[in-house]
């Protein structure tokens, strides 16, 4: 199936404009979800836009967009912490539902997954929820920030590295971290879960896909991705996981007007 593709802007709970891309099938689609990228990544990481055209060949319409601060998005990223994130996915859950229909899944590749998880509760049209690569718990992105933790604990804010480039942090953003407990989160969640995770991935550890798995009540799942890296850059790789996403939600999403069936 061939797919097209959309920009659009749209704006956040504090008056931001957000740069969002919608991926879409030729003719109508049959359901939509929503794509949350990794931290300080963009929507258009490789990851992100691989997965989305790839469920939009199968019919599925995928919003992804760029957190306040990065990419195409306005804001400053220094003022932005997880609760915001969060914000901005229901947000963009919002706008999906009054201009193309309502987000019935919602995608989310290492903070994200962890960002898709929290908001899950705040969307009730959502029914099924995949993770890729996500920490079991936000604070997890301290451990990326190393030593420059304690300078932005001492100074109120630091200029860290990431991914070879510059980032301001705030402590602001540290604690807020703090605030937000998933465990709590996954045993309410109510939609399907679908967790992918790599054995070898250096950068969020297996073990946090058990966590994730363990906490959830629901109906879930498990998919492990073999040797594939924490960003999913083979091609094969994001291929392969919105081929198992895309059977995998068709059990859980109102395809066409039907209804799902959770079994």
């Amino acid at each position: 199936m061939s797919t097209r593709s959309e920009k659009l802007v749209f704006e956040n709970r504090r008056g931001e404009a957000l740069a969002g891309r919608l991926d879409l099938p030729e003719g109508m689609p049959r359901t939509h979800a929503l794509f949350a990228h990794c931290f300080t990544c963009s929507k258009d990481i490789a990851a992100a836009s691989r997965i989305s055209r790839a469920l939009a060949e199968r019919g599925i319409a995928v919003l992804r967009f760029d957190f306040t601060g990065l990419g195409g998005s306005d804001g400053d990223f220094a003022n932005t912490n997880f609760s915001s994130n969060v914000d901005d996915l229901v947000s963009a859950a919002e706008y999906l539902g009054v201009h193309h229909g309502p987000a019935q899944l919602l995608i989310g590749h290492s903070l994200g997954g962890a960002a898709v998880l929290a908001a899950a509760r705040r969307l009730p049209d959502v029914t099924a929820v995949a993770t890729i690569a996500a920490p079991s718990d936000p604070e997890h992105v301290r451990t990326l920030l190393r030593g420059d933790v304690a300078e932005i604990e001492r100074e109120g804010s630091a200029e860290v590295e990431i991914a070879g480039r510059p980032f301001r942090i705030q402590k602001q953003f540290l604690d807020d971290l703090s605030e937000h407990n998933l465990g709590e989160q996954l045993g309410a969640l109510r939609s399907a879960l679908l967790v992918f995770h790599s054995p070898v991935d250096r950068i969020v550890g297996i073990e946090n896909a058990r966590r994730i798995y363990e906490a959830a009540r629901g109906f879930k799942s498990f998919v492990t991705l073999a040797d594939a890296d924490h960003l999913l850059s083979d091609k094969r790789d994001a291929e392969y996981v919105a081929e198992v996403l895309a059977a995998w939600s068709s059990r859980y999403l109102r395809m066409d007007g039907e209804e799902a069936r959770a079994s």
